[in-house]
């Protein structure tokens, strides 16, 4: 794609030559698409627990549910993994944990629009350091001074919070790297389930604590479960295979539109609403995330 940018004059156009859309690319762009309504969707649900179980503990549901299902459905040779894959796994694992943790405390403290966005920084940087084309640049950067409008200073603002936005946006840049090379030297999704597992362990003894001090209600466990089934489960999986057929630039662009999943499921399920200015930033993102899709063909 990018040697057709670059083809000597006279030769045939790129846009003339270029095969149709393959299926392997339409099932990515559609697995991405689930896998952000899925996310925001879960990190709503969640949020609705923190009353009673708090950042802390709806995470630590997470990671055991999605250690159940992931295990469940890849059944990892755990005994048969070299060091050469269980350097990824744990470093994968060590991701799963702080990047949850880190966005559902922003959520906590800025609500999931702005906390989700401020993550999006992660997947952007992907873009802007992985880029060889200018108008992915510029994309990548339309969709950066969205960001900037979105998270600009107010008296009111919580800059704890922004700060675990950023975390989370460090986390999910290394979410997207690790998860490709972890998908190269583990067949299948065996190498995401044994992460989860890793930091599942991880959160037990923090899971325990947490129920002990705040005694669970039934409503707040179903709602950190579903957590757990809509934004770790399902988008682990779904990335996992999105990113054997779309490289990370792609993805990373593509992901923009999860501010824009955020806001609206934050609005609907949440009763979070935004500005004008919060809209107008969205808007800079989803144009910039448009562009960068209908262009990607040339």
């Amino acid at each position: 794609m990018r040697r057709a940018l670059e083809r000597p004059a006279g030769t045939v156009p790129a846009a003339a030559t270029a095969p149709p859309p393959t299926p392997g690319r339409l099932t990515g762009v559609a697995t991405m698409i689930g896998s952000g309504l899925s996310n925001q969707t879960g990190a709503a649900v969640g949020a609705l627990a923190f009353p009673v179980l708090g950042p802390l503990g709806v995470v630590a549901v997470r990671q055991y549910v999605a250690a159940v299902v992931l295990l469940a459905v890849a059944r990892p040779r755990l005994r048969g993994f070299t060091r050469r894959q269980w350097w990824p796994v744990l470093l994968l694992a060590a991701v799963f944990g702080t990047m949850n943790l880190s966005l559902y405390t922003a959520v906590d403290r800025i609500g999931l629009g702005l906390a989700v966005t401020l993550e999006f920084l992660g997947p952007l940087t992907i873009a802007l350091a992985a880029s060889r084309r200018r108008l992915d640049a510029g994309c990548a950067l339309l969709a950066g001074a969205g960001v900037v409008v979105l998270m600009r200073p107010r008296p009111s603002a919580d800059y704890t919070g922004m700060a675990l936005g950023l975390v989370a946006a460090c986390c999910w840049a290394s979410y997207i790297l690790l998860n490709r090379v972890v998908g190269r030297r583990i067949p299948g999704a065996q190498g995401a389930a044994a992460a989860s597992a890793v930091s599942a362990l991880a959160f037990l003894p923090l899971g325990v604590l947490v129920a002990l001090r705040h005694p669970p209600t039934t409503a707040a466990v179903l709602c950190a479960v579903a957590a757990g089934l809509l934004s770790s489960a399902v988008p682990y999986l779904a990335d996992l295979l999105t990113l054997r057929h779309v490289p990370a630039q792609t993805f990373g662009l593509f992901m923009s539109v999860n501010p824009v999943l955020a806001a609206l499921v934050g609005l609907v399920v949440l009763g979070q609403e935004m500005g004008g200015p919060e809209w107008t930033g969205i808007g800079a993102v989803v144009a910039a995330n448009a562009v960068s899709i209908a262009t990607a063909r040339r």
